[in-house]
C-alpha cells in the first residue's frame, strides 16, 4: 500500500511537472470562477445595491447562466488537456496493465493522481482568487471615489463552494470519459506509439482557392460589421457571424498552400528546414479546424479585453461633474418662489452651511403661439448642412434637426451660472441673438463640429415669426445632476427673451454645489450617502450626483466585469487547446524525430525545429486574430456603446493596440512553456529505447 501511494505521488508530481501550462490554466480557471461568482460581496456592488437594487439584481441573476457557460467550455480544455496526458503515458498504463494490475486499481490510481492536482490547483487558486478579489475591490473603490477606509474584507463561502462543486465536476467528468477509453483498449494497443493518420491531400489550388474565399468572407463581415450593417437587425448580425467563422475555417484549411510555398522558396542551407515545415504544414492540415477554432476564441478574447477597456476608458464618473444635488418644489404656486422656498427649508433643517451655491435652472417652452408646427424654423440651417459633401453624420443631423419645430427654451443668466462652476467662458449674447444646446446623449463629436461649422456663419432663423441669428457654439453642459432631462434640442436665450417667449410659465430647478464644510473629513460617495439620508428625511425633493455616478457606475461595472471575465476565459481555453492540440501532433511523430537522431541530429537542432513549429502553430491564429480584432473592437464600439460614449476611430484602434500588445506579451509566456515541454519530451527521445 505504501508503495502504491508513493507512485501515485509521484506520478501527480511528474505530471504537475511535464504539464505546466494545463496545470496553470486549472489556476487561472479557479481564480477566475470564483472571482465572477464572488462580485456580489465586493464593496462597488454593495454599494451600487443601495441605489440601482433592481439592475444589479438582474445583473446578479445572470451569473449563474456565465457561470454553466464557463463550465462547458472549461470543461472541453480539461477533456483535451487530460487527453494528451492520457495518450502520452498509454506506454506506461500499459505496462502496469501487463505486471498484473487490475484495470479497477489503475482507475483508482488515476483517479487518485487527478485528486492530488485537483486540490494543489484549488490550495493556489483560491487564495490567489481571494487576494485578486479583495484588490479589484479597493482598486474600483479607489476609482469611483468611494474611499477605502470603510473597506472591509469579504469571503464569499457561496463563491467557494459553487467554485470547488463546479471545478470538480467537469474534472470527474473528464477522468471518467477517458478512464472508460483507456479501460477498453487491450494491452497491445496501449504498448505501441500512436501514429497520425494519413489525410487525402487535395491539389494545391484547392487550397489557395479555399485561402482566398476565406479572405473574402473574412472582408464581407468586417464590412458589415463595421459599417453598422450588422446591428440592424438579428439575420444581418446571424449572416456576419457566420461570414466570419466559415471565412476563418477556410483560411486556415488553405494555409497549405502558404507554407508549401515558403517550403520551395527557403534557404536549403538552414539545418532541418524542409523537415520543419512539412510538420507545420502537415499540422496546419490536420489540425486546421482546431487552429481555427483556437483563432476564433483568441478574437472573442481580444474584442470582450477591448471592449471592456474601452468602456472603463470612455465612462468617465467625473466627465462634466459640476452640481452635486438638484431641488425641486411642486408645491409653488408661482416659478419664482421656488429658490425661496428650498432655501427656507435648508435653514429650518439645519442645511444651509452644507451648499456653497444655490442658483435657479429655468426651462421652458414657446408660448407666445399655440401654432406649434411652425413656432420654429431654421432653413437657412438646413440649406447650410445640405451645400456640405455627403456623408452619414451630416445625414443624421439633417434628419434629427427636421424635428426640431418646438425647442426647449433655457435662461442665459442661469446658464452662463453653471457655465462659470464648471470652469468655462460666459455667452454673450445679442437682443436678437439664440445659442444651440444639445445633449451629449443625441450628438457626438463629430457631428457637433459640422453643426458648429455652419453656426460660425450667424446663421438667421425664425422664432414665433421674429428673426434671430444663432451664434457661438453648440452647448452641452448638463442642466441639473441627474440624467433625467436630456434635450435634444434648445435655444439658450437671453434673459428678456426668455421671459417673453416662455410668458414667465417655466419650471424652475435649483442646483447646489457642496460646500468645503461638508467635505470635510470625507470622501466624495460618503458625503453623498449621509446628506441623501438627511435629506431624506426632511421631505425635500431633490436628486443628487450619487444617482447619475450609480447608474453609470452600474453599467461600467457590469459591462466590463463581464467582458474582461469572458476574455480571460477565451484566452486561457484557446491557448491551452492549441498548446496541447501541438504537443499530441508531436507525440504521434515521434518517431521521425528518433530517424533524425539515428541520422545524427542534436539535441539542440530539435529543439530549434521544434521551437519554430510552435512559433508557426501558435502565431498563425494569433495573427489572423490580431487582425481581426482591429475590426472586431471598432465594430462592438459602434453597436454597443451610445453616441455620448463612443469613442473616436482613432481612440478606438488605440485601444485594440494595446490590447494587441498585451496579447502579444501572454503569447509569448504561452509559447516558452509549450516549447519547455516540447524540450523535455526531445529530451527522452534521446535516450536510446527498446522497439516494442
Amino acid at each position: 500500500m505504501q508503495m502504491f501511494s508513493n507512485l501515485i505521488l509521484r506520478n501527480s508530481r511528474r505530471s504537475r511537472k511535464e504539464n505546466g501550462l494545463f496545470f496553470s490554466s486549472l489556476v487561472i480557471s479557479i481564480v477566475a470562477f470564483y472571482m465572477i461568482l464572488s462580485i456580489s460581496t465586493q464593496d462597488v456592488m454593495l454599494f451600487l445595491q443601495k441605489m440601482e437594487s433592481d439592475a444589479v439584481d438582474k445583473l446578479l441573476l445572470l451569473i449563474p447562466a456565465f457561470y454553466g457557460m464557463t463550465l462547458g467550455i472549461l470543461f472541453f480544455l480539461i477533456y483535451f488537456a487530460c487527453k494528451y496526458q492520457f495518450e502520452r503515458r498509454r506506454h506506461e498504463f500499459g505496462v502496469y496493465l501487463m505486471l498484473g494490475m487490475r484495470r479497477s486499481k489503475l482507475f483508482g490510481m488515476l483517479l487518485a493522481e487527478d485528486c492530488l492536482t485537483s486540490i494543489l490547483a484549488m490550495l493556489i487558486g483560491l487564495p490567489v482568487a481571494v487576494v485578486l478579489s479583495e484588490i479589484v475591490s479597493l482598486v474600483t473603490a479607489k476609482l469611483v471615489g468611494m474611499g477605502i477606509i470603510g473597506h472591509q474584507f469579504s469571503l464569499s463561502w457561496s463563491a467557494i463552494e459553487w467554485t470547488l462543486a463546479g471545478f470538480l465536476a467537469i474534472k470527474l467528468t473528464a477522468l471518467l470519459i477517458l478512464s472508460g477509453r483507456i479501460s477498453r483498449q487491450d494491452i497491445g494497443t496501449l504498448l505501441s506509439q500512436p501514429t497520425n493518420r494519413t489525410k487525402k491531400q487535395m491539389p494545391s489550388v484547392i487550397y489557395g482557392l479555399a485561402a482566398i474565399c476565406g479572405s473574402v468572407m473574412l472582408a464581407a463581415a468586417y464590412y458589415m460589421a463595421i459599417q453598422g450593417i450588422a446591428w440592424t437587425k438579428v439575420s444581418m448580425m446571424g449572416l456576419t457571424m457566420l461570414l466570419g467563422i466559415v471565412g476563418t475555417m477556410l483560411l486556415f484549411y488553405g494555409m497549405r498552400a502558404l507554407i508549401a510555398l515558403i517550403v520551395k522558396k527557403g534557404k536549403g542551407n538552414k539545418q532541418l528546414h524542409v523537415f520543419t515545415f512539412r510538420q507545420i504544414q502537415e499540422n496546419v492540415i490536420h489540425q486546421s479546424n482546431s487552429m481555427a477554432i483556437s483563432s476564433l476564441l483568441i478574437l472573442a478574447a481580444l474584442c470582450c479585453f477591448g471592449v471592456g477597456v474601452g468602456i472603463v476608458g470612455t465612462n468617465s464618473l467625473s466627465s462634466g461633474h459640476v452640481i452635486d444635488y438638484t431641488f425641486e418644489d411642486h408645491t409653488a404656486e408661482d416659478s419664482s418662489q421656488v429658490l425661496p422656498n428650498i432655501k427656507a427649508a435648508l435653514k429650518e433643517n439645519g442645511l444651509e452651511n452644507q451648499f456653497s451655491e444655490l442658483f435657479e435652472m429655468k426651462v421652458g417652452s414657446i408660448r407666445t403661439t399655440e401654432d406649434y408646427d411652425n413656432a420654429y424654423s431654421m432653413d437657412a440651417v438646413m440649406d447650410s448642412l445640405r451645400s456640405l459633401s455627403q456623408s452619414e453624420d451630416r445625414d443624421v443631423l439633417l434628419n434629427n434637426l427636421g424635428y426640431a419645430i418646438y425647442p426647449y427654451l433655457i435662461c442665459l443668466s442661469d446658464y452662463n451660472r453653471l457655465l462659470e462652476l464648471s470652469g468655462n467662458p460666459a455667452l454673450q449674447l445679442g437682443e436678437k441673438e439664440a445659442a444651440v444646446y444639445i445633449d451629449t446623449e443625441f450628438t457626438t463629436v463629430s457631428r457637433t463640429a459640422i453643426l458648429n461649422q455652419v453656426l460660425a456663419g450667424h446663421p438667421k432663423v425664425e422664432l414665433d415669426g421674429s428673426p434671430i441669428h444663432l451664434t457661438g457654439e453648440v452647448q452641452s453642459v448638463n442642466l441639473v445632476t441627474d440624467r433625467s432631462i436630456t434635450l435634444s434640442f434648445a435655444l439658450i436665450l437671453p434673459d428678456e427673451a426668455f421671459l417673453y417667449y416662455s410668458q414667465g410659465m417655466y419650471d424652475t430647478y435649483v442646483n447646489a454645489v457642496l460646500s468645503e464644510q461638508a467635505l470635510d473629513g470625507n470622501n466624495l460617495m460618503n458625503t453623498y450617502l449621509d446628506l441623501n439620508e438627511t435629506l431624506y428625511k426632511t421631505g425635500i425633493e431633490y436628486e443628487s450626483y450619487l444617482q447619475n455616478v450609480g447608474r453609470q457606475l452600474f453599467y461600467t461595472i457590469a459591462s466590463s466585469y463581464i467582458t474582461l471575465y469572458l476574455a480571460i476565459v477565451f484566452l486561457v481555453v484557446a491557448n491551452t487547446i492549441v498548446g496541447v492540440q501541438f504537443l499530441m501532433s508531436q507525440q504521434k511523430t515521434g518517431r521521425r524525430y528518433q530517424t533524425l537522431i539515428r541520422l545524427g541530429a542534436t539535441y539542440e537542432t530539435l529543439c530549434q525545429s521544434a521551437g519554430k513549429q510552435i512559433t508557426w502553430f501558435m502565431g498563425l491564429p494569433v495573427l489572423v486574430a490580431a487582425v481581426s480584432s482591429l475590426f472586431g473592437v471598432r465594430a462592438l464600439f459602434t453597436g454597443i456603446l451610445s453616441s455620448r460614449t463612443r469613442g473616436t476611430v482613432s481612440e478606438m484602434l488605440l485601444v485594440s493596440a494595446a490590447m494587441i500588445l498585451l496579447l502579444c506579451v501572454i503569447e509569448y509566456i504561452y509559447m516558452r512553456v509549450v516549447k519547455r515541454s516540447s524540450d523535455r519530451y526531445l529530451l527522452t527521445l534521446m535516450q536510446p529505447q527498446r522497439e516494442e
